[in-house]
């Protein structure tokens, strides 16, 4: 997984509330209970996609919130036209699903509407994003575990093998890096209990060896270490971690690395006191969430739209506002901007070979799959752990140690090998051929766990 300091807080979850809001959400909770949102979908007017209207009060952060919602739905949204000048929010989304097309099933329609009223009603949980943060709502079912710092080759496996021996089980995770940072968010339970951790003294000493880990053998580097309480919605808090732990700064030689580079501008148009963002990048899914969800973190207004991403290129336009009502006014500024923009576009865009896992869970589950890669001279550059009952589904990318996703096939093999030739798959190799399954999923080789030398020296892990 890659910055000058690591940052590692932890949160316990119990039952959900929402945060006291000042007077100012208290009278936006009056103005939409008075106005309440109005979602249309029209299947009829466009060929090609469903079309949902939604007019609403508008508020700070509601455009954010209904693309949140768009995406967690999993629906492509191929058009959209944004107007939210004044106190109204009007906004289309032309959206399709996975495959590309229109939605058909009257009960997935029925769902949109029922998620964005939801969302923008007046009694939605939502904690505008000046405030930094993303949500409160206490769980009593885990524990979460938020990590920014250096990304190094094998950083997640040591992480994993430090929770593994502190008996935590990893339930769900999502870990990015992006130039040479690193940014994880992980859920984790009791291992006997199966619920989250509760004990002062234990949650800190997980932070503390934690800690460890992520400054690895710079002991010149800042750490810092927090504790929070509440969970957040995993993918916009990883975000925003990476854009606090500043990952868009980079050398010129970091700008090699990235192909295509997305091509960002800023202008202002004067005679409105707008600044006018244009964005033109290759297409993928969740791209208009990443730049709505930076925007908005940065404290930005999008007063009006559009995007375009029928093609296999992307374009989106951004009439903006700072919060405090001033277009971008200094060249500092406008550099900023376009870095980080910049940045949320490349950091979901994985960058190494994607390798699928699926096998019944157990603890340390994690901690061994990453050994297994460590070993080999695998580095993670993307990871997404998720439990679904008694199995687990995850999904890595992966380079070798020369920084490059074409990994050998030798390698591949001896890794599905071990692993297990059903349990493991290999996805988008161009010389990788699907292999008759030979053996059982038992066959995973977890005979021991992990020891690095890297934690026997940092005092992590007893002998």
């Amino acid at each position: 997984m890659s910055g000058p300091c690591c940052c590692c807080s932890i949160s316990t979850h119990g039952e959900t509330s929402c945060s006291s809001w000042d007077s100012d959400d208290e009278y936006q909770k009056f103005i939409q209970k008075m106005n309440p949102p109005r979602v249309v979908i029209d299947n009829t007017s466009c060929k090609n996609a469903t079309v949902v209207h939604v007019d609403s009060a508008n508020k700070y952060g509601i455009l954010l919130e209904v693309v949140q919602v768009l995406t967690e739905l999993q629906l492509i949204v191929k058009k959209a036209y944004i107007s939210s000048d004044g106190g109204w929010f009007m906004d289309v989304f032309n959206v399709t699903d996975q495959n590309g097309q229109k939605i058909m099933d009257e009960s997935v329609l029925d769902e949109i509407v029922k998620y964005i009223h939801k969302c923008l009603g007046a009694d939605s949980c939502f904690l505008p994003s000046r405030r930094r943060s993303v949500g409160v709502e206490p769980s009593s079912d885990y524990t979460l575990i938020e990590l920014t710092g250096t990304d190094r080759p094998g950083l997640l496996s040591e992480v994993s093998a430090v929770l593994t021996n502190l008996e935590c089980n990893v339930v769900n995770a999502e870990v990015w890096t992006h130039n040479k940072r690193a940014a994880a968010v992980m859920q984790v339970t009791d291992r006997k209990t199966g619920l989250a951790i509760s004990d002062t003294q234990r949650l800190a000493r997980i932070k503390e060896r934690l800690s460890y880990v992520f400054k690895g053998s710079n002991r010149s580097q800042d750490t810092k270490t927090t504790v929070t309480m509440g969970i957040t919605h995993t993918e916009r808090r990883l975000h925003q971690m990476m854009l606090e732990d500043r990952d868009y700064e980079r050398y010129d030689k970091d700008r090699t690395n990235v192909n295509p580079t997305p091509v960002v501008s800023v202008v202002n148009w004067l005679d409105k006191d707008y600044s006018v963002v244009n964005i033109r990048c290759k297409d993928r899914p969740k791209l208009l969430f990443d730049t709505v969800c930076t925007l908005t973190d940065m404290q930005y207004v999008v007063f009006h739209g559009s995007v375009d991403s029928e093609g296999p290129e992307a374009y989106q336009e951004y009439y903006i506002r700072h919060i405090d009502g001033s277009p971008v006014n200094s060249e500092a500024e406008r550099q900023r901007v376009i870095q980080c923009l910049e940045a949320a576009i490349e950091r979901r865009v994985s960058e190494g070979l994607k390798l699928e896992l699926s096998t019944g869970d157990r603890v340390g589950l994690l901690s061994d799959v990453t050994r297994i890669f460590r070993e080999n001279g695998l580095t993670v550059t993307r990871a997404e752990v998720s439990t679904r009952g008694d199995k687990a589904v995850n999904t890595f990318y992966v380079r070798d140690a020369a920084g490059s996703s074409a990994v050998d096939l030798k390698t591949l093999e001896a890794i599905r090998q071990e692993i297990g030739q059903t349990v493991l798959q290999v996805k988008g190799h161009p010389d990788h051929r699907k292999s008759p399954p030979q053996e059982s999923p038992s066959r995973f080789l977890f005979s021991s766990l992990f020891r690095p030398r890297s934690l026997y020296s940092l005092g992590l892990i007893r002998s």
